[in-house]
């Protein structure tokens, strides 16, 4: 990007009070960006943390986007702003031996509703505040690839993933008139996450500058792609 404007300075990132989604925020503050960020409740996180020292460029609000109503208001605080990016990171894991066997309709309901449905509603609700050379990027997974599941494991999560890809296909096909670009990314398997665990070979720190600038790469193409950390194609 040396000598061209970057293309992504104005950024909301919902889901960003720990993990993934906090190093997103602080990676594009350390790139010059405006960051709006999200976490979902009350109380004083990491972010908060990252925001005393992000000299007035990253604010924090508050949504749960399991609760319909509260995208609606969040849009309404936020109705007057326009981003370059809206990246959706919000999501969560359950037990890796829980499987369609065992699992309970409880459980199944969360995962599916939280990774999948959700996501797919912010995308829904705050498309509008993206500029129509903008991109909206969602976290995505390995594991959500139909064609790389040779092993199992995760059951639930993969499939809740995978679901979240086939709502993001068909919100695509809905608009494809859209000139914004959409991506499905996936991270890689990250030490310290739900489904990382202690001997996954990449650290938050080597995933997620790379995500940044595969998804700066992206910016103005339009269409929609599943890609990883490294800019290369997932097979759905």
């Amino acid at each position: 990007m040396t000598g061209q404007a970057k293309p992504n300075t104005s950024i909301l990132i919902i889901g960003a009070s720990r993990g993934l989604g906090l190093a997103l925020a602080e990676e594009y503050l350390n790139n010059g960006s405006n960051v709006v960020a999200t976490v979902r409740g009350p109380g004083r996180t990491s972010l908060h943390e990252l925001q005393d020292r992000a000299a007035g460029h990253l604010e924090i609000e508050t949504v749960d986007i399991t609760i319909p109503d509260q995208l609606t208001s969040l849009h309404g605080r936020l109705a007057a702003r326009r981003f370059d990016l809206l990246f959706v990171n919000a999501g969560v894991a359950n037990a890796a031996n829980e499987t369609a066997a065992n699992v309970s309709t409880e459980e199944f309901t969360r995962l599916m509703v939280t990774n999948a449905l959700s996501p797919l509603r912010v995308v829904e609700e705050f498309k509008d505040l993206v500029s129509a050379a903008g991109t909206i990027a969602v976290m995505s997974s390995g594991q959500g690839s139909v064609a790389n599941n040779t092993r199992g494991g995760f059951e639930i999560y993969r499939a809740s993933k995978s679901a979240l890809n086939q709502l993001m296909r068909s919100y695509a096909a809905r608009n494809a008139g859209d000139p914004r670009t959409l991506l499905l990314m996936a991270p890689g398997w990250i030490k310290g996450t739900g489904v990382g665990g202690p001997n996954a070979p990449l650290t938050i720190g080597e995933s997620i500058p790379r995500l940044v600038r595969t998804i700066d790469a992206q910016h103005g193409r339009g269409g929609l792609r599943f890609l990883d950390y490294r800019g290369e194609a997932v097979p759905w």
